[in-house]
């Protein structure tokens, strides 16, 4: 059986938290798991650079960490290839052909691409590789001619530009190099998790995340800060459950369902607490999350074989992608001296 090709990863500008445990990284293990698949999962050390490249000592720490949370979590190097993009030379030559197939007014069009250049401040000081990353990340998308990409529904315009930049390729060297790929998004309720402090995004810059590398007793307390209903001052007092962080979260992770239901009741009712309900989400929380604690501990005293590991995927990935890259060079006709 084909397996179908998925191509997916993460910037290594830190270590990975529940936010994106449960908007990708869950997914990806289900999937590999599923044996229809065959994944991708690149640490995108290349695109963080793009807003980080004065600091890159920060991509160099942060790329053992995360390729640690993806065992932590069960993605099996045995079945998803795993590996770094600076490694795989073929992505770069792509890029440059399918900039040339783009203009700049498209890319300074694209949704994501101008939310990102207003949250991080940029201006008009946008770096060229940063305003360029959708043409990057379409070179990295069909260089393993990847069907699927999972993402949260904020990425649907970077994989649309994607999807135009093969159409257009094939359009004008008249050919079907390029296979377009499909977005795979998470559940309704299952995409993007807020921050422990409400805010409507977790991220590492705004320290309001609970990492997967993070103690028992570290998660209880970042638990114990959430942001709840700011009017249930009292345990006698109805509560909100819309907006309510603690609710939020056990909408997602606790798989009694019945037992949220009961606690919602009770909680706009008056009469429930904000420490017992942070107490009984910290129970669920640590029922996840212990077990990819301790895989990950394994893991940490082996980092040598973690990085071999990075050694053996970046070698099958340039395979793959430079087989690609060559039917790239037969379709515009630049292989000039191939016999």
């Amino acid at each position: 059986m084909n397996k179908k090709v998925i191509l997916t990863g993460d910037r290594p500008t830190g270590k990975l938290h529940v936010g994106h445990y449960i908007g990708s990284l869950k997914n990806r293990v289900l999937l590999q798991n599923s044996g229809e698949y065959h994944p991708y999962i690149m640490i995108a050390d290349t695109q963080a650079l793009t807003d980080n490249a004065r600091d890159p000592e920060k991509i160099r720490a942060s790329l053992i960490q995360v390729a640690l949370d993806y065992l932590a979590v069960g993605i099996n190097p045995e079945i998803s290839t795993i590996f770094v993009q600076s490694q795989i030379s073929a992505l770069f030559e792509l890029t440059a052909y399918y900039m040339d197939l783009v203009t700049v007014s498209r890319l300074e069009r694209n949704p994501t691409v101008k939310a990102e250049i207003k949250q991080k401040g940029f201006n008009d000081s946008i770096p060229v590789g940063f305003l360029n990353y959708p043409v990057s990340q379409a070179a990295d998308i069909t260089a393993f001619k990847a069907t699927l990409v999972p993402v949260g529904d904020d990425q649907e315009p970077m994989l649309e530009q994607a999807r135009e930049i093969v159409r257009t390729f094939n359009r004008v060297y008249h050919c079907n190099v390029l296979v377009e790929p499909e977005g795979y998004f998470p559940e309704k309720g299952q995409g993007r998790l807020p921050g422990l402090d409400g805010n409507a995004k977790m991220s590492k810059s705004l320290g309001n995340a609970i990492y997967l590398s993070d103690d028992a007793a570290t998660v209880q307390k970042k638990v114990m800060s959430m942001y709840t209903d700011p009017d249930h001052i009292h345990v006698e007092d109805p509560g909100k459950v819309e907006g309510n962080t603690v609710f939020t979260y056990l909408d997602i992770f606790d798989p009694d369902k019945n037992k949220v239901a009961e606690l919602k009741e009770e909680y706009q009712k008056g009469g429930l607490g904000d420490v017992k309900i942070k107490r009984y989400l910290n129970t669920v929380l640590e029922n996840e999350l212990e077990p990819i604690r301790q895989r990950r501990a394994r893991y940490e005293q082996n980092q040598d074989e973690v990085y071999e590991m990075l050694i053996e995927g970046s070698k099958k990935a340039n395979e793959v992608a430079n087989q690609t890259l060559d039917e790239v060079r037969d379709a515009i006709g630049l292989n000039y001296f191939k016999r």
